[in-house]
């Protein structure tokens, strides 16, 4: 199902800002502890991962898949306000291989020379440390895990069903349904066929690297593989419009925060299960 939301006034066009906060208000009290930490792949791979658990858990978990900036401050924010609202969640670094795990990703790290020497094999194997952690006791021991990208992430987000992963659903902001990645990852329009849960995605109606036609792509390839899905478009919205500082798109912003809460909340297994 694809829906287009009305259009703000005034449309306006950006990627990312490097001081870029997720437009969602603190709840005090709703997240029980959080941590930076190393994950271990299963090739050996070391890369870094910011986890935060839930005071009063619902069972549900999320694997958060940053931008091209890779494990930056922003994620870490948006692992703790999925925490407060009872998701136990984790969010990931691209580039233990080619940076290590003691150069901080803040906004001095320059990030497209790893993003560059990414592969969908060594991406893949991080997504399944990452979701091996999250079920895990320390990490929230959770009954329905979920993942969610943007950007580079999106694309990653809507790729990783198809990873055996056994997740409750996949949520993509912004993530590009089509075309060649440099990674090799493949599109998701293409894999439809091996995607393995539900899919809600994400899309500014004023991204000029994500055109309808693509989305349109997208939602007639899912709907040809049967899988569940709903695919948002904000009217005139940008590229990376889920941003504190997008002022213009706060309506935008707030309306795809309860997309995905309530896509999380109708997909987490009753405890009683």
């Amino acid at each position: 199902m694809m829906l287009v939301s009305p259009s703000p006034k005034e449309p306006a066009d950006m990627c990312f800002d490097l001081d870029s906060h997720p437009p969602i208000a603190p709840i005090s009290g709703g997240s029980l502890d959080h941590a930076r930490l190393v994950l271990s792949a299963d090739d050996g791979n070391r890369f870094l991962a910011f986890r935060a658990r839930a005071a009063r858990p619902t069972g549900a978990g999320m694997v958060i898949l940053p931008d091209v900036r890779g494990l930056h401050q922003y994620y870490e924010e948006l692992a703790l306000r999925f925490a407060e609202h009872g998701v136990d969640a984790l969010a990931i670094d691209y580039f233990g291989r080619t940076a290590g795990t003691d150069t901080p990703r803040d906004d001095t790290f320059e990030f497209w020379p790893h993003v560059e020497q990414t592969t969908w094999a060594g991406l893949g194997a991080d997504i399944r440390a990452a979701a091996t952690d999250v079920r895990s006791a320390d990490g929230g021991d959770v009954r329905s895990l979920f993942i969610v990208g943007f950007c580079f992430g999106g694309r990653m987000a809507f790729a990783s069903p198809t990873l055996e992963l056994g997740l409750a659903g996949a949520i993509g902001f912004y993530g590009r349904p089509t075309g060649d990645h440099g990674s090799g990852m493949p599109a998701p329009v293409e894999v439809a066929g091996s995607i393995e849960s539900p899919i809600l995605g994400l899309f500014g109606g004023d991204d000029p690297g994500i055109p309808a036609d693509a989305i349109a792509a997208f939602d007639a390839a899912l709907e040809t593989a049967g899988v569940d899905h709903r695919l948002v478009t904000y009217g005139g919205a940008p590229h990376s419009f889920f941003d504190r500082k997008a002022a213009d798109f706060a309506d935008a912003s707030a309306a795809a925060w309860a997309e995905v809460l309530d896509f999380v909340a109708a997909r987490t297994a009753d405890a009683a299960d």
